[in-house]
């Protein structure tokens, strides 16, 4: 018994760049909720605006933080965090995305985009 398979490259490809563009797409919906939520600090807002961005490579997206106060800021909640400007801001702004409220969001928004652009 002889099994022959062919692989639809076109197909493939299509896919991935949909995987692709579905993670960066639902990677830019959390930076936006992030912000439009003012749990980041924010005194004149290079943190928040230019310092926190969406990477995309091969294997998806990431939302990184390239501030170098980014970390000391995130892990002390003792902090007196201005509220003038983000009425929310404190440590740990991201933990609603890791386990709390909005932890499913990246995954809806991907499934979502996906959907969209793979027709799957």
């Amino acid at each position: 018994m002889a099994v022959t398979i062919k692989l639809n490259k076109q197909a493939i490809a299509m896919l991935e760049e949909a995987v692709n563009n579905s993670a960066k797409s639902a990677m830019d919906e959390v930076l936006a909720d992030l912000k439009s939520s003012g749990t980041m600090p924010f005194d004149v807002g290079n943190m928040q605006n230019s310092e926190t961005f969406v990477v995309s490579n091969e294997n998806g997206a990431s939302l990184v933080t390239g501030s170098p106060q980014a970390k000391r800021l995130y892990y002390h909640p003792e902090y007196n965090f201005q509220k003038d400007k983000n009425g929310n801001a404190g440590a740990k702004w991201f933990e609603p995305y890791i386990d709390g409220d909005k932890m499913n969001l990246a995954q809806e928004e991907f499934e979502k985009e996906f959907k969209k652009r793979s027709g799957v």
